[in-house]
């Protein structure tokens, strides 16, 4: 197999990744069939998101097998979450850990989470803000995050809210359906309650079905229930 799909011209693999969803699918099938890790862990996402999320964990494993580190993150994310696969927090917080101590910054961020909230290993707060901290360097929209609920609420550092709200702002810049969230309610706390509708706006394009259905709720009883309209 590989072989064959050695035999194909950069041009013509370019040629089928430009073409229709069926083109791109089967060509990184080929690949993944082919032993290339890269299609392999391309592949297991496929099917993650078509549903089969025990065929994507098993092409995550054999990627993750060959080193390569999003897809032993995702391995992670499937034995944290139970797809396709029994729930193991312990086995999801080592492959965090793995991929963390090579350098993945999915890996930084998901090993920080498990730390800081004692999911599959020992809380340890102080190293779970190292590792955000790690993450965020990189950039890591989410990392910052998390970093500004620390100084938020006096975890291992004092609190301070002018450096969470930075650090929510920052995330909310970068992505971060969460950080747009708490930069929205940073906003509606200090009366800009136009400049909160339009990130809750933008944090609704992203958000998960689930964090929408939270935040609905916390609007609808704080002080500004009005803004829960700029939610889909």
């Amino acid at each position: 197999m590989r072989e064959t799909l050695d035999s194909i011209s950069p041009q013509e693999i370019a040629a089928r990744l430009s073409g229709s969803p069926e083109a791109r699918a089967a060509l990184i099938r080929e690949g993944a069939e082919a032993g290339v890790a890269e299609a392999q862990a391309i592949h297991g996402q496929m099917l993650l998101d078509t549903g089969d999320a025990r065929a994507a964990f098993a092409w995550f494993n054999k990627a993750a097998a060959q080193g390569h580190l999003m897809a032993l993150n995702m391995v992670g994310r499937c034995y944290d979450l139970g797809w396709g696969t029994p729930v193991n927090k312990s086995r999801a917080a080592e492959c965090f850990r793995i991929a963390a101590t090579r350098g993945l910054d999915w890996g930084m961020y998901n090993y920080a989470t498990a730390l800081a909230l004692g999911d599959g290993v020992p809380e340890d707060k102080p190293a779970a803000l190292d590792w955000f901290e790690k993450a965020a360097a990189m950039g890591n929209a989410k990392a910052v995050n998390y970093i500004g609920s620390f100084h938020e609420d006096g975890w291992v550092v004092p609190c301070d809210r002018v450096k969470a709200a930075d650090c929510y702002a920052q995330a909310a810049e970068g992505g971060d359906f969460r950080g747009q969230f708490n930069h929205a309610r940073m906003l509606a706390e200090s009366g800009d309650l136009k400049g909160a509708r339009d990130w809750l706006i933008r944090c609704g394009e992203t958000a998960t079905e689930a964090f929408l259905d939270k935040t609905r709720l916390w609007l609808r009883n704080s002080r500004w229930p009005e803004l829960e309209s700029a939610l889909p």
